[in-house]
């Protein structure tokens, strides 16, 4: 993000930019950001492309075309998928030559970073991998959005907010506007404010999930995976959330057998303090083989998902029936 700030900062702008990674939101605000810098309100030279099965030899012509009474011609591509599969040679072997005249700027959701394009790319432009920030990161970002608006936040009740809203920047930004509107007239944001106002995301019912899961409350586990199928939340989400808690759980397993408390793991695993605590009482009621099980059987599940042996569905069902049947075991008291 440095690079993008500083092209931004200095206007001096390469021929070629990729946004990818997980952070949508950061994706948007660059692109948005770019687009503005690069075009401001000229919307004549501005073209934007969106979706796979793009005509190559339009975007070339366009991109091939001085710009009309203005710098530049700007193109702006948005999850085409050219750079995972194939079809982007003709692009691959344009860039080289097109013009300093025009911007070119992708979005994509989908990378792979062994592909010509990205290499061409990567050469000829900047790649920015837009991944999700740390607790670190967030928190300093949602204070920023607070102090703005006149109000203060101490980092007990940021934690907690943090923890309800999950790392997804849009969601945090949302939230934020509710917990200003709501505390108007007052300076100071209360754990309190945070309770009543904040919506619970998708990650703390999966952190729920997990501890029914763990503890073998199949019913439920169950109960909580079909409100989210109604909240139509995608099972493979779902699937691959209760593998991150997992993961979680093994690495907050390990640091503490290295003798690290909450404040060191917190920093160590870029992760709220908060959530670190709320871990910590798992990863103590299992071994590190009994949590390692279940990261391998998410796996696993994964995996057959993947290959058409299973419908997503029915893995999640497998992998709340399965922990509760068969792992993990009562941890045994030493004598």
């Amino acid at each position: 993000m440095k690079t993008l700030n500083q092209d931004l900062k200095t206007g001096n702008f390469r021929r070629v930019y990729l946004l990818f990674g997980e952070e949508a939101f950061l994706k948007r605000s660059y692109k948005n950001r770019l687009k503005e810098a690069i075009a401001g309100e000229d919307t004549m030279n501005v073209h934007t492309f969106e979706g796979k099965g793009l005509d190559l030899k339009e975007v070339i012509s366009l991109a091939d075309t001085m710009p009309f009474f203005a710098d530049r011609r700007l193109i702006v591509v948005e999850d085409s998928g050219l750079f995972k599969g194939s079809g982007a040679e003709p692009l691959v072997e344009y860039l080289p030559q097109m013009p300093d005249t025009t911007c070119m700027i992708f979005s994509e959701s989908e990378v792979d970073k062994r592909s010509r394009l990205y290499k061409k790319v990567k050469e000829l432009g900047y790649a920015a991998e837009l991944e999700r920030q740390d607790a670190g990161q967030l928190a300093a970002w949602a204070g920023g959005i607070l102090s703005r608006e006149g109000k203060k936040i101490t980092g007990r009740t940021m934690e907690r907010f943090l923890a309800k809203t999950g790392d997804d920047m849009e969601n945090i930004r949302m939230e934020l506007e509710k917990l200003i509107s709501y505390t108007m007239g007052r300076e100071v944001i209360t754990d309190q404010d945070v309770e009543d106002i904040c919506t619970e995301r998708i990650t703390s019912r999966i952190f729920e999930m997990v501890s029914h899961i763990v503890n073998r409350r199949t019913r439920e586990a169950m109960e909580l995976y079909e409100d989210l199928l109604t909240l139509k939340e995608p099972p493979m989400r779902i699937l691959f959330l209760i593998a991150r808690q997992f993961n979680q759980i093994l690495q907050v397993k390990e640091l503490m057998a290295q003798g690290m408390d909450r404040q060191t793991i917190a920093s160590r695993l870029k992760m709220q303090p908060f959530v670190v605590g709320k871990v910590m009482p798992q990863a103590r009621g299992f071994t590190r083989e009994q949590i390692l099980s279940c990261v391998e059987f998410c796996a696993e599940m994964e995996e057959a998902v993947k290959t058409g042996r299973l419908h997503e569905r029915l893995a999640v069902e497998l992998l709340i029936a399965r922990q509760w049947q068969t792992e993990p075991q009562p941890l045994k008291q030493n004598r």
